[in-house]
C-alpha cells in the first residue's frame, strides 16, 4: 500500500471512522463517569513508524502509554499516548482526581487512565470493525510511564514485527469547556492495512 498516494476521499473515510469512534468513546466515557464528555472531531493522518515518537514530543519525552495487541482478521498494535500534563489534566477534569505533580502516579490514577485507554481502544476498533466488516478486538491493555522511544521499543519486543505505517488519530476531550489532548496510534501488521483498505473498497497499490 502506497500511503502517500491515498486520495482525499480515502482519508475522509478514515476520518469518518475516527469521528464515529470518538462518538462511541464520548458516550462510553460519559456513562462511566456519569458526566457529559465531548470528543472533538479528530485529526486523522498517516505517520511513518519512526515518526511516532516525534508526534508526541520526541523519543526522550516521558509519556503515559496504554498499549495492546489487536487480534482478529487484521492483527496489529495499538497505542494511546498522553503527555504527563495531559494525563494530569484528564484525571482532574474527567475523573476528579487531584494528584501530585510530576511523573509519579498512584495505583488509582493509573487504573483510571488504563480504563479510559481501554474504552478508547474498544470504541475506535469497534468503529473500524463496523466499517470494514472485519473482526478486530483488543487484548487486555498494559500501561507504562516512560520515554516514548522506550515504550515503542518495548512494544516491538513484546509484540514482534510492526508495520512501518501508523494510523494517527489526534483525540481531544472536552469537559466544561476544557480541552485535553491524547494521541492514538493504530499500527497494523504489514499485511493488515491491505485487508482494511480492500474491505473499504480501496485497492492496494
Amino acid at each position: 500500500m502506497a500511503f502517500g498516494s491515498l486520495a482525499d476521499f480515502h482519508l475522509d473515510v478514515l476520518r469518518e471512522v475516527g469521528n464515529i469512534g470518538a462518538g462511541h468513546a464520548a458516550t462510553a466515557l460519559s456513562t462511566m463517569l456519569n458526566k457529559p464528555v465531548d470528543m472533538l472531531i479528530p485529526t486523522v493522518r498517516f505517520v511513518p513508524f519512526e515518526e511516532i515518537s516525534e508526534s508526541v514530543g520526541g523519543s526522550e519525552t516521558v509519556v503515559i502509554a496504554i498499549f495492546l495487541r489487536v487480534e482478529g482478521e487484521t492483527p496489529g498494535n495499538l497505542f494511546f499516548i498522553l503527555s504527563i500534563e495531559s494525563a494530569r489534566s484528564l484525571l482532574k477534569k474527567l475523573v476528579g482526581l487531584e494528584g501530585a505533580s510530576g511523573e509519579e502516579f498512584n495505583e488509582l490514577e493509573l487504573s483510571a487512565l488504563n480504563e479510559i485507554g481501554n474504552i478508547l481502544a474498544g470504541s475506535y476498533l469497534s468503529s473500524l470493525a463496523d466499517f470494514t466488516q472485519l473482526s478486530m478486538y483488543p487484548t487486555v491493555p498494559s500501561l507504562a510511564v516512560d520515554m516514548a522511544g522506550a515504550i515503542l521499543s518495548y512494544g516491538l519486543l513484546q509484540f514482534g514485527e510492526m508495520g512501518d505505517q501508523a494510523l494517527f488519530i489526534d483525540t481531544k476531550f472536552l469537559q466544561n469547556g476544557d480541552e485535553v489532548e491524547g494521541h492514538f496510534f493504530l499500527i497494523p501488521d504489514p499485511e493488515s492495512f491491505d485487508r482494511i483498505f480492500a474491505a473499504l473498497g480501496v485497492a492496494a497499490e
